[in-house]
């Protein structure tokens, strides 16, 4: 069965700021500005786990390497468990990382996608950053779309060994595509960019809403507007000091 999310979303509590709002052809009010993101929670039946930063100094990895961050919201309701959970509307969405290690390193990396039975469906080798700073891996037009209400495991892994024989420093989290109802649908035809942006947070959808806003501010990097905006947002989920550090690409 599809995962409808209503307007109002019982899992979801979150903190909204309104600038200004407009009206769409069914009269719903809609705010530009959302301040704070709580993602909706992991299913309780059958936790996603995953890891949400490098770790452990692994190898010949570089002290920096441990910084490697996955920008999706995570809980952790054990000391020793940590669930890396996002949703997604689209078939092929872009997730965001900080990488702290730049492409002067001459280090592998990798994208990996799983589907349900951990099945390895799509890799993508990935070009590291000429500075440490914040990339975008989206999946290509030849990768299998994302099926509604599946869920798939992604792993970003850098190889500090180029020959791939001690082990690398890597994250991880599972992604799940879900429909969003008829009138969020129609609010999003109408809206502008910043408005799609936070219509995607208050619904609980993070890949859509951190990729908006994204895509903003690397074609007005000097907003200050949106400087603010990527700060609180990312701050809300537990990024804020990765925050601070420039996009670099989408690749």
């Amino acid at each position: 069965m599809k995962l409808f999310l209503a307007l109002t979303l019982s899992s979801i509590s979150f903190l909204a700021s309104q600038t200004s709002t407009i009206t769409t052809q069914d009269d719903k009010r809609i705010s530009l500005k959302t301040k704070s993101f709580q993602a909706p929670p992991p299913p309780p039946d059958s936790p996603p786990g995953g890891r949400v930063r490098g770790g452990a100094k692994r190898g010949s990895c570089p002290a920096d390497a441990v910084k490697l961050t996955a920008l999706v919201p995570f809980t952790t309701p054990t000391p020793t468990v940590t669930n890396v959970w996002g949703l997604t509307t689209k078939e092929r969405p872009t997730l965001w990382l900080y990488v702290p290690i730049p492409k002067s390193s001459a280090y592998p990396a990798e994208f990996v996608l799983q589907d349900q039975d951990s099945r390895p469906i799509y890799q993508q080798d990935i070009n590291l950053p000429e500075q440490p700073g914040i990339i975008g891996v989206s999946l290509p037009a030849n990768a299998p779309p994302l099926a509604v209400e599946k869920r798939y495991r992604w792993f970003f892994t850098i190889y500090c060994d180029p020959e791939k024989q001690l082990p690398p420093i890597y994250v991880e989290g599972v992604i799940k595509r879900v429909n969003l109802n008829q009138a969020i649908a129609r609010q999003l035809k109408v809206a502008q960019p910043l408005q799609k942006f936070s219509i995607y947070a208050k619904n609980g959808i993070w890949h859509e809403a951190l990729t908006t806003l994204a895509e903003l501010r690397q074609q007005d990097p000097q907003n200050t507007t949106l400087q603010s905006q990527w700060q609180d947002l990312l701050s809300s989920v537990g990024f804020s000091q990765e925050a601070k550090h420039p996009i670099i690409y989408r690749q």
